[in-house]
């Protein structure tokens, strides 16, 4: 997870983020790379399977992208990159290769409103002239930009294997669209509503049932005590799992949401899938030499940027905060341009973490003594045997998750998942309410390894955030609607200007 975060690894990073002054208010931006790109820095993952009742035979995958949007982002807020691949691969056969992928592009279609100023028509700078909503279409003529995507399916390699758009099965067609942003309760007074309204059905080539699917912008569902973590692990990695503020509890995402049934995500009598994202861009970017609006006669936006060329990987999410904290600096590039597959490259990262040693030093806790690590290569590389590890299997970093273990509801969750004795969690898959900062930390710190490899490893690490189910819906695509940019009320007060 590319998230302001500390999880198992995110202090292991601390030295070099002091050392090159790249500690800022968020580890989202895990790559140098990638801090020159926003929208197309994945930020988590999660994929579990649906316990939304009735919904037990479902996968859902929720990809979110975007870090830190701040709510009052305007006048542009935070729309996907159009000359932009996203995408969620899926591994059934066990060998660290995508064998099903859900290809997201996306279309920002500016309306270009104008008003008469003086008898010339004159383009407003805002990307509304006025509300809209709850429908998906209603108040299209107040919205200065209407976002739509597509999403392909490929069976087989992805830039070579069979490649079929999935059809809109709630308005026809193959196009889906975006909800704008949370601009305000002005311009869209009922925004839960609004957004529900974009949720679709999705008809899935090769797939026997629906699914659906949801791309919007949401709150961001991920906690963690970021400032404290990185000043040099400011806080009691022992004391109270809940006594410190969540640092980026204001902030949005966006969120790619996908409901599947488990059967078009199997292959044979193996029901362990692994999964991870990626985003693309263009191997070649030229600037495009704009024209100067109404001087020249333009009509229409303009792109700034033009891709061409092939696709070329420049983000990479599987289990989250791999690649902040454990991948070290000179290879966080490499990683995120890498497949699975490839990942024998980084395995001395997971056999040799840095994580409980640099803890032993700030706080005279024991680090694990047993190298290799094979606690961890199991929990991030392989899969756990008996709970996630598919039946053949090559060492590689994603997200795996064994279909056949039953959902469990919201409400019996337990945010420590496998640690907590439910088996529904993360490392088996990644549900929202999983704290993965205190799983991570107790893995990294020996709570698999017997008590003469890790002295101290039972001890209740934590980063102080704490957050569970309760925190987000028990439906897709379960994440909570985005923070409004003006929280404030329609305002009717109307002034006359003299």
């Amino acid at each position: 997870m590319r998230h302001a975060t500390c999880n198992l690894l995110t202090l292991s990073l601390l030295a070099a983020l002091a050392a090159s002054g790249a500690a800022t208010a968020s580890s989202h931006r895990e790559a140098p790379f990638i801090t020159a790109h926003p929208k197309v820095d994945g930020t988590d993952f999660y994929m579990f399977r649906s316990y939304e009742a009735g919904r037990q035979d479902y996968v859902t995958l929720i990809a979110n992208y975007i870090p830190l949007e701040d709510a009052y982002g305007g006048p542009n807020y935070f729309s996907m990159d159009p000359d932009a691949l996203y995408e969620i691969e899926i591994d059934n056969q066990g060998d660290a290769k995508e064998h099903l992928t859900f290809q997201f592009r996306f279309t920002n279609a500016y309306q270009n409103a104008a008003l008469n100023i003086g008898g010339k028509s004159i383009p407003v700078p805002l990307i509304n002239i006025g509300p809209f909503g709850p429908g998906v279409s209603d108040g299209d003529a107040n919205k200065n930009l209407i976002e739509s995507y597509t999403v392909t399916v490929v069976q087989g390699d992805r830039r070579h294997g069979k490649a079929t758009l999935a059809a809109n099965l709630s308005s026809g067609g193959t196009t889906f669209r975006k909800p704008l942003d949370n601009i305000g309760n002005k311009s869209i007074p009922d925004y839960p509503a609004y957004s529900s309204n974009h949720i679709f059905s999705i008809g899935i080539p090769g797939c026997d049932g629906p699914g659906r699917v949801f791309v919007g912008q949401r709150k961001d569902p991920f906690a963690v005590n970021l400032g404290e973590i990185f000043d040099l692990v400011n806080l009691n990695p022992v004391g109270s799992p809940s006594g410190s503020p969540n640092t980026i509890g204001d902030k949005n995402v966006t969120s790619i949401a996908l409901e599947v049934p488990i059967s078009c995500l199997t292959s044979g009598a193996d029901p362990v899938i692994g999964a991870w994202t990626t985003a693309s861009m263009h191997q070649v970017s030229i600037l495009n030499s704009m024209p100067h609006g109404i001087a020249s006669g333009a009509t229409g936006a303009k792109a700034s940027q033009i891709g061409g060329g092939a696709w070329s990987q420049v983000s990479r999410l599987g289990a989250p905060l791999v690649n902040e904290v454990v991948i070290g600096l000179p290879d966080k590039d490499r990683f995120n341009a890498s497949e699975p597959k490839d990942d024998g490259q980084f395995a001395s990262y997971v056999t040799n973490p840095s994580l409980p040693t640099l803890l032993q030093v700030l706080f005279g806790v024991h680090a694990p003594t047993a190298y290799p690590r094979t606690d961890l290569v199991a929990a991030f590389l392989t899969g756990v045997p008996g709970l996630n590890q598919a039946k053949k299997v090559t060492a590689s970093e994603m997200l795996r998750l064994n279909t056949s273990t039953p959902p469990v509801a919201a409400a019996q969750q337990s945010t420590l998942a496998v640690l907590g004795g439910d088996t529904a969690g993360f490392p088996n898959g990644r549900r929202p309410g999983d704290d993965v900062v205190d799983i991570e930390l107790r893995v990294a710190m020996g709570v698999l390894l017997p008590p003469d490899q890790a002295p101290d490893g039972q001890l209740p690490y934590t980063d102080g955030t704490s957050l569970s189910a309760a925190d987000f819906a028990q439906t897709f695509p379960y994440l909570n609607p985005p923070l409004p940019g003006s929280p404030n009320g329609a305002n009717g007060v109307t002034a006359s200007i003299r």
